[in-house]
Order: C-alpha cells, then sequence, then structure tokens
C-alpha cells in the first residue's frame, strides 16, 4: 500500500485498529524469550518500543510481576488502547506509555534494562537498531526482538515481492551475525510458532477486513487496501514454510 495516500493511510489503521496485536506472536514465545535472559535485576526497567496496542506489553507486566515498565509507539490510538488494557488488567501502575520514535528514545544512556521489539525493528533495520539502542543499556542489559526472515533460500518470486518494501530481510545465521558485530552476545533465538502468526493476528485480521469489506465497497484506494491485507494472510497460508519471524535475544 502507499502511505504517502491519506485514504490508504487512513483505511490501514482503520483495519488494525481494535486488533489484538499488531503481529505475530504469543504469550509463551514472549514467556520463552524472558527465560533466555535468565534472571533479571530486582524492579528492571523494561521498554517496549513500537508497542502497538501492548498485548506483549501486559504479558511481560505479568512474567516480571516486578517490572517497571514504559511502552513506546509512536501512533497516539495504540497508546490510548494500551493504557485501557492496563487499567482493566490492574497494571495501570507498573505501565507507563509515551509517544515517542524508536529512532530517538526518550532514555539516558545506561539506563534499561531489558529493551523489547516485537516486530518492528525492520522499520529502522536491525543494524540500526542495534547501534541505536545499545548505548541505552544498562551493562548487562538484554535486548529481545523479533524480525521476520527467510527460511529457504529458493523463495518464489510471489513471495518475494509481498517482501518487496523490506529489502534487507535476511536469513537466520545473517542476522546472528548482524548481532555479533554489533558487539552484542547472543543469548539464543527461535523461530515463533504458526500459531503466533494465526490465533491473535491473522485470524482476527482476516475478520477484520471482511467486516470492512461492505463499508468500503466502491472505494478504490480502500479496497486496494483490503485487498493487500486479504493477499498477504493468504500468502503466509500458502507460503508459510519460506518465511517466518524469529525471536534474537541478546545481551550486552
Amino acid at each position: 500500500m502507499d502511505f504517502s495516500d491519506p485514504v490508504q493511510r487512513r483505511v490501514f489503521f482503520d483495519v488494525h485498529s481494535g486488533l489484538p496485536r499488531e503481529g505475530p506472536g504469543n504469550r509463551a514465545s514472549t514467556a520463552r524469550a524472558l527465560h533466555l535472559m535468565g534472571a533479571l535485576p530486582k524492579t528492571p526497567l523494561i521498554v517496549d518500543v513500537a508497542c502497538g496496542p501492548g498485548a506483549q506489553t501486559l504479558d511481560l507486566a505479568e512474567l516480571v510481576p516486578d517490572a517497571r515498565i514504559v511502552a513506546v509507539d509512536a501512533y497516539p490510538p495504540y497508546l490510548d488502547e494500551l493504557r485501557r488494557r492496563a487499567a482493566a488488567a490492574g497494571h495501570s501502575d507498573r505501565i507507563e506509555t509515551r509517544r515517542a520514535d524508536m529512532r530517538a528514545l526518550p532514555f539516558d544512556p545506561d539506563t534499561i534494562d531489558v529493551l523489547w521489539c516485537e516486530g518492528a525493528a525492520y522499520i529502522m533495520g536491525v543494524p540500526n537498531a542495534l547501534t541505536t539502542w545499545r548505548p541505552l543499556l544498562k551493562q548487562g542489559g538484554c535486548i529481545a526482538l523479533t524480525e521476520p526472515v527467510w527460511l529457504k533460500a529458493d523463495v518464489p518470486d510471489v513471495v518475494r515481492r509481498n517482501w518487496a518494501e523490506y529489502p534487507a530481510m535476511t536469513d537466520v545465521q545473517s542476522c546472528r551475525d548482524i548481532i555479533r558485530r554489533a558487539g552484542l552476545k547472543l543469548l539464543g533465538d527461535f523461530l515463533l510458532p504458526e500459531a503466533a502468526w494465526w490465533d491473535a493476528y491473522y485470524t482476527p485480521l482476516e475478520a477484520r477486513v471482511h467486516q470492512l469489506a461492505h463499508r468500503y465497497r466502491g472505494d478504490p484506494a480502500a479496497e486496494q487496501v483490503l485487498r493487500d491485507v486479504f493477499d498477504e494472510v493468504e500468502a503466509y497460508r500458502t507460503y508459510s514454510s519460506c518465511y517466518g519471524y524469529q525471536f534474537f535475544v541478546m545481551s550486552v
């Protein structure tokens, strides 16, 4: 889709409003990534970058009950939704929201214990993200992020076209090499299971597209957005063996 087109941008956020998640993931995978970090400091500061509506933020609050969590996103309606969800879950006193760009996080150097980013580091590119975020971590601090990766060398052209907006997308070993070159220690990595794509993301997203189809019928720009989302879901349904999201956990 064309984000410079105000109609397509508006429809995109309409499609993505009210969803449980804004990308693949689930509580079990978040817990597994946390486990790879080992023991965390007492009352750690966890910063959830590009938090969206905060599904993983709430999981982190429950999985690390002593943590102070700051959830950051550039889109205010996501932060509003997270505040509502945090209040409903009884976590308002432990989850703070801040509107900010991931390229210029509002934190001093050496202040963050855990920097978390599910499904969004690609916006900066992992090398740039690690270079930008590493100075913010305390000694021994950790970064956990999910990154789309190719799982096969020979990928059909239709799949390549679906990921054309991310030309830097690479394979698991290349991501490991990027982490090493950034001077970080890889604590472990694993592939998100297919359930992490379907249960709380693609299944409700697909339902949302069908719900909006009638509203936007006859609007070519809006219909293009809905078609792009539908095609994305169908591509994963058909070619999930070709690509996925890998969870990488690393430390300073």
